[in-house]
């Protein structure tokens, strides 16, 4: 399969974002993609830096104007592509939601972010209702795709998950970044972090894993951080973690990256770790903590 992998740098400018995506799919799609994967909340800036009740203007319905006008475009190129939206589900109810559009321009399946994180800049939980769609790949031209939202990356059960329900491939839309205040080393220790835990969900479940995520400075409206600088680095990793492609920090990019799909079941009879599970002693992971 050949996967398009969209970084691209956000402005105010929700239009220009659009505009800026479609060229960008285009061109992906022109170089033979098949699948195309956009980071989360692709259309605008990453506005989770403030808590603003006006901001919930910015949600939509599923189907609706995005999902209609990306699936004019995947109909056109003949591609399925990700889609990261803010869904309007009903009056006070919004979700961060992933979209997948057929390549006939329908929607295949939706997924709804299931962990929802509430740190300084990163102000989640005031706009979005955890998701309650389960962990569920969605069935597609191109196979089952296990796609999960940013923080999810962080939950090797909800790697797991999807993978025990017959995932071909994890897929994370993603927008994180630095705060400038953080020291060199920190910023190391984030980004080796956030590689080294998605790696880890590729080798533990013997699945090729796509790590989407925005690049770019965006301020804090509010004046209260020093905004976040988004970390790029977006990759492709092979089923025993190794990286077959990664992006810069700093840069927009649009990158093509073949995967061979057959390899996960190669992989997974050298280590079969689905076999040795001790499902019989595993009830206490629905526990919060052992005490």
């Amino acid at each position: 399969m050949k996967i398009g992998i969209i970084q691209q740098a956000n402005t105010p400018d929700i239009q220009k974002n659009i505009a800026g995506l479609k060229d960008k799919i285009r061109k992906a799609a022109n170089e033979g993609a098949q699948l195309i994967v956009l980071q989360e909340l692709h259309n605008s800036l990453y506005f989770c830096q403030v808590e603003d009740t006006n901001i919930f203007d910015l949600a939509e319905t599923i189907p609706g104007p995005s999902t209609d006008d990306f699936g004019t475009l995947a109909k056109e190129l003949g591609v399925v592509i990700v889609l990261s939206l803010f869904e309007r589900r009903a009056p006070g109810l919004y979700h961060n939601t992933a979209v997948v559009i057929e390549k006939d321009g329908t929607i295949a399946g939706k997924y709804r972010k299931m962990h929802i994180p509430d740190d300084p800049a990163y102000y989640e939980k005031f706009y979005f209702t955890p998701g309650d769609l389960g962990f569920k790949p969605i069935e597609t031209s191109l196979g089952k795709l296990g796609v999960l939202v940013c923080w999810d990356q962080w939950y090797p059960e909800a790697a797991r998950l999807m993978a025990m329900a017959g995932a071909d491939i994890l897929i994370y839309p993603t927008a994180i970044g630095w705060e400038s205040t953080d020291t060199e080393d920190e910023k190391n220790r984030q980004l080796g972090a956030w590689v080294i835990s998605q790696r880890g969900h590729a080798v533990a479940n013997g699945l090729h894993v796509v790590s989407v995520n925005r690049t770019g400075y965006e301020p804090d409206p509010s004046g209260q951080t020093n905004g976040i600088t988004f970390w790029g680095n977006s990759f492709v990793a092979g089923p025993q973690g190794e990286i077959l492609w990664q992006a810069s920090n700093d840069k927009e990019e649009v990158q093509i990256v073949e995967v061979d799909m057959k390899r996960s079941e190669q992989v997974r009879r050298w280590w079969p770790f689905f076999r040795d599970r001790r499902i019989d002693a595993f009830g206490d992971i629905t526990k919060r903590f052992i005490d």
